[in-house]
């Protein structure tokens, strides 16, 4: 594509996805019965439309890469005196990186759907959202100014809240649909006060130039320093509502109630990226700021931490999920806050497809599960009820330990470089962030693994809980209204010697599965081994793997997670930007040249030593603790554990597993200050307006009613009567005698 064309084709990224999205959701809404005819040809058109901007993505960065220049286009204007607002495109190596980002998973995500979602009613609705979703990311990121960015900010946020809550029917997923709203507004609000303080001191909406006044001023002393840092701060609370950072981060995993591959594409390339995208964005401005600087960074790694500490001891197999994507969030905040600006950058996108392919592999997990165990996220999406599914769901399990380890920090996978970027600059620019940072890269590898061997390894459990006691009930089939609603069909299945009903699943059941730990251990039951042995598994019902439509996006996504990282390595580290994998295909024909890499990949991977010995250490923890074999149980490694007070260490497990599965208490604490504070304030403003307000009124009103009937009940109604009176009062009182004075 020629350069002179760039500006003129730039607009088709986000018009494609838009158009789609606005044709599908106007058929769908103005003719239902012929869109649910038609409902894969909208699925067909939605997805070519985002190919197409994904074409002129990677078109626009084969050309950028060559010619290196920043291009805007400004297409409209809206004058008013001195006010000049410029609406267009700003193409620059960020805005396509994060272009590519988002169509490239959004892709993977529509083809992934197609089968997910096609027993759904509301199917070509459930397309439509989507591609308003990445329209409106796309338009984010293509934006020049702060008015355009706070447009499309607001955008995302609406499309956000219609997803979570796409099955609205579902209590749960509307009261997350509204937690995510309402949250997001706080951050919102703030980035508005941020946005007019900007303008205000600047005079500008204009990214690069209200950063070079803003520069500018700050250098010489003319704005108020408290003023700039409370404009930076409010800018960055909006980031810290979409990007889920602490305290703001209570939404994220409320908002696993909506369809699976709509995590996938929130918690990878659209809304949690948008914050770090914008905070990137406007980079310069808050640099010159060290106090908000400081800030930002222990606000990523209070949240860092926090998200690893709650992701240990989930059962929800996506809510784990969410709070890993939490934790990863907490790498890039801090990464900003002490200047590396470029690993911030660089872990997002090896963080996208690593947590793309989890999420759609868990899709995968969950699509199976629903038909032995039922349609419900208790027990479809609980870990403890699954196990040994990479037996019977060989891709999946394939593809998915790839992005566990990925997100472990093992190399060469992507994440691995990226993290390790981020933990070393956080080493060199402060001590306590270097810690926290290596600490979380070991509570990753531990509960990301353990999520997967959770799932994947050991013996299925689902089936063996009706052959120790369990009354179960399992609906073979699940009918999704449009509007979210289920129809379950009751058929009945014969297992083994047992007929299970399907009409539904009894309540206590999924009680007792909490404890299905202790009935099917890691380690070999020999309850469930007896179990096997005395029903034929032939009977029994297991998950299968997923059909092509859903295996082909995690096949695609494996490829990106396992060599996005090796394209933003520094092979010299010396800043000259090559990244390693062009760097050794270019090195191939000249083996000292390729000696010298080697030699630069061994330096890399020496550093990184401290942070990949956590990592492995954190992996080795989560094998002996739900690992299958027995290999690790002789080991020397952990007999030193074993000489620990048993007492102590149960009620440091005990305090974590609490501390996870009440969410860290947070959501308490704020129902508690917030929830019942606005309660209390509520009601004294309501016994204020019902016994001052109304009651001066009403008894202004109840005043005169008795005065009224106090004046009915003196009068006669006799009209001479009141002639008398007239008369009397007419008449004027007589004038008074003198009296003489005294002689």
């Amino acid at each position: 594509m020629p350069v002179e064309l760039s500006n003129k084709y730039a607009c088709f990224i986000p018009l494609c996805p838009l158009v789609a999205s606005r044709l599908t959701g106007s058929l769908s809404f103005f003719f239902p019965k012929a869109t649910r005819s038609l409902r894969r040809l909208c699925a067909t058109f939605n997805t070519f439309s985002l190919t197409t901007a994904m074409s002129v993505s990677f078109a626009l960065f084969r050309q950028q890469a060559a010619t290196h220049s920043i291009q805007q286009y400004l297409w409209a204007r809206i004058p008013r005196s001195d006010f000049c607002l410029k609406i267009g495109f700003l193409i620059d190596p960020l805005t396509l990186t994060m272009s590519i980002l988002v169509t490239t998973v959004g892709i993977s995500v529509m083809v992934y759907s197609d089968s997910y979602m096609c027993h759904d009613q509301g199917y070509a609705r459930f397309y439509a959202y989507p591609s308003l979703f990445t329209a409106s990311m796309l338009g984010l990121v293509f934006s020049p100014n702060l008015i355009q960015i706070y447009v499309f900010w607001e955008l995302v946020g609406m499309c956000s809240y219609l997803l979570i809550g796409f099955w609205f029917a579902r209590s749960s997923a509307a009261n997350a649909c509204q937690k995510a709203f309402v949250t997001n507004r706080i951050g919102d609000f703030g980035l508005l006060l941020g946005v007019s303080g900007v303008y205000w001191i600047t005079g500008s909406f204009e990214i690069f130039e209200l950063c070079d006044r803003f520069f500018e001023l700050n250098s010489n002393g003319v704005i108020n320093p408290i003023l700039a840092n409370a404009i930076a701060l409010l800018l960055f609370l909006g980031p810290v509502a979409k990007s889920a950072q602490f305290p703001l981060h209570v939404w994220l995993p409320d908002a696993m109630e909506g369809p699976t591959p709509i995590s996938a594409l929130i918690h990878a390339a659209t809304m949690v990226a948008a914050g770090i995208f914008f905070t990137v964005r406007i980079f310069n401005l808050i640099s010159t700021l060290p106090l908000t600087m400081l800030i930002i960074s222990w606000v990523g790694g209070v949240t860092t931490l926090s998200g690893a500490t709650l992701a240990l001891a989930q059962k929800d197999l996506k809510r784990g999920l969410a709070y890993s994507t939490m934790s990863q969030l907490g790498y890039m905040v801090p990464a900003l806050g002490i200047g590396a600006s470029r690993p911030a950058l660089f872990h997002p996108i090896t963080h996208a497809y690593s947590k793309a392919l989890l999420f759609l592999g868990s899709g995968s997990v969950i699509h199976s599960m629903e038909k032995v165990v039922g349609y419900s996220p208790t027990r479809s999406q609980n870990m403890f009820f699954m196990g040994g599914l990479r037996k019977c769901m060989p891709i999946t399990g394939t593809t998915s330990l790839s992005g566990t380890l990925s997100l472990c920090g093992i190399p060469p996978l992507s994440c691995f470089w990226s993290k390790d970027q981020i933990i070393a600059e956080s080493r060199l620019r402060s001590p306590y962030l270097g810690l926290i940072t290596s600490v979380t890269a070991g509570l990753t590898a531990f509960y990301t693994s353990r999520i997967y061997l959770l799932t994947f390894e050991g013996n299925f459990c689902a089936n063996q809980i009706s052959y120790v006691g369990f009354n179960t009930s399992f609906p073979s089939k699940k009918i999704i209204t449009s509007w979210g609603g289920t129809r379950p069909e009751s058929v009945t299945t014969q297992t083994g010697n047992t007929f299970i009903s399907t009409t539904d699943m009894k309540q206590g059941w999924v009680a007792e599965a909490e404890n299905l730990v202790t009935l099917c251990p890691p380690e070999g039951n020999p309850v469930c081994g007896k179990v096997i042995q005395n029903h034929s598994e032939r009977n029994l019902l297991h998950p299968q793997e997923s059909n092509f439509c859903m295996v082909l996006p995690l096949i695609a996504l494996a490829i990106p997670t396992a060599f996005a990282g090796l394209a933003g390595v520094d092979s010299t580290q010396k800043g000259t930007g090559l990244d390693l994998l062009f760097d050794w295909l270019i090195s191939i024909p000249s083996f000292p040249e390729a000696n010298k890499r080697f030699e630069n990949l061994t330096e890399i991977l020496t550093s990184s030593t401290p942070s990949l010995s956590l990592s492995l250490i954190g992996l080795l923890i989560s094998l002996k603790a739900y690992g299958q074999t027995n290999k690790l149980a002789n080991t020397k490694v952990f007999e030193k554990f074993k000489s620990i007070n048993k007492n102590l260490l149960n009620t440091f497990v005990f305090s974590i597993r609490d501390w996870s599965i009440n969410r860290g208490y947070i959501d308490y604490y704020y129902n508690t200050c917030f929830v019942g504070g606005i309660n209390f304030i509520s009601k004294l403003v309501f016994y204020f307006d019902q016994w001052v307000i109304d009651g001066f009124i009403n008894g202004t009103g109840a005043s005169s009613l008795l005065g009224g009937e106090s004046l009915r009940h003196g009068k006669s109604g006799r009209i001479s009567h009141y002639l008398l009176g007239l008369v009397i009062g007419i008449i004027p009182p007589a004038s008074p005698v003198p009296i003489p004075p005294l002689p």
